[in-house]
């Protein structure tokens, strides 16, 4: 089982000693491996675990809880040159538009280097899209106004990164009703923490059932409801929806919920601002795995044809090899800022 909670573990102590890397080679999975015991033997740094996820995406998304003994995984080298990519595509008073905000490190963000892992992405997938052509990026901190009305009354070509709901399951969903979404940008654990101590495991969704979840209002819930788990609408569980992830650890830290369930670097970044290194942990086992997206509106006249452009982008972003490189420079700035 891959062991996601270390990750959050790892926050109250040092980072380990570097030992000798070996990395930039192939590894064959062992009986007992996990991400986190490789990492540690070629990194000496248990952290650096996202650094091979991502970089064996292809393998490990959506069935990520545990590793094949035989699978060949690739274990890359820490990203050393931290700057962002620059593309002469991004121009100001281009004619092809894209819409995102910040305070959404390390997603999106102005002040975060590149302004962001999202950002660095579309830049390099458009710089790789069939006859490229020049665009701008607008930045709009009001994330409400993004879908509705600027993206659905297409005042912006294409918005990002937004998750995407359920849509097999609610086809009737505005998101889904109104937008088409890209392949996904970057896949994102969600996890489960806890206070130290407490005697909650989750090693299966019957583990869930009777306890008290804490999600800030307004974040997406489909995840809870899917097909085969139906906790909210069987009543299996209690979803306190607190008005911030703030306001969810405080509830976490006294008690009165079992666990908050939030993206992984969220989580980290919470436990760190709010000095709860003692007191909080992340679950071993992820919640749900949930993609991030471009949308565009289903009645732009030109909507499949970008469609069509950011996600052969991200195909050949992938196919070369930077999709990982960019990723694994993101993750190395995360890292660095936890400490």
């Amino acid at each position: 089982m891959l062991r996601l909670g270390i990750f959050l573990l790892t926050l109250v102590l040092p980072f380990a000693a570097a030992a000798q890397t070996r990395c930039n080679v192939d590894y064959i999975v062992q009986d007992r491996d996990t991400l986190f015991s490789i990492a540690e033997a070629h990194y000496g740094d248990i952290d650096k675990w996202a650094l091979i996820y991502y970089a064996n995406q292809d393998q490990l998304a959506g069935a990520f809880l545990e590793l094949s003994v035989g699978a060949v995984l690739r274990v890359p080298c820490p990203a050393g040159d931290i700057q962002a990519d620059a593309t002469p595509l991004r121009q100001s008073g281009a004619q092809m538009t894209l819409l995102t905000g910040g305070n959404y490190a390390p997603f999106t963000d102005q002040d975060w280097p590149g302004q962001g892992l999202i950002t660095e992405l579309i830049n390099a997938a458009l710089e790789l899209s069939p006859q490229p052509v020049p665009y701008e990026i607008f930045w709009e901190d009001d994330w409400s106004k993004h879908l509705f009305p600027l993206l659905d009354q297409k005042t912006y070509d294409m918005g990002f990164p937004w998750l995407k709901p359920d849509c097999a399951a609610e086809p009737d969903n505005e998101r889904c009703a109104n937008f088409h979404f890209s392949e996904p940008l970057f896949l994102l654990p969600i996890m489960l923490f806890k206070q130290r101590g407490s005697s909650f495991v989750y090693e299966s969704d019957a583990d869930i059932i009777g306890k008290r979840l804490c999600r800030p209002k307004g974040y997406f819930t489909h995840d809870l409801d899917r097909a085969g788990r139906r906790w909210l609408t069987d009543g299996k569980i209690t979803l306190v929806q607190a008005d911030s992830p703030d306001a969810c650890f405080a509830l976490l830290v006294t008690g009165k919920v079992d666990a908050v369930t939030v993206n992984l670097f969220l989580g980290a970044d919470k436990i760190v601002a709010l000095n709860l290194r003692d007191q909080v942990e992340a679950l071993e086992r992820p919640l749900s795995e949930e993609g991030l997206y471009v949308v565009i509106s289903k009645r732009h006249w030109r909507g499949t044809t970008l469609l069509y452009r950011i996600n052969a982008g991200l195909e050949a972003l992938r196919a070369n090899g930077r999709y990982k490189d960019i990723v694994a420079k993101h993750l190395e700035i995360f890292w660095q800022r936890l400490e």
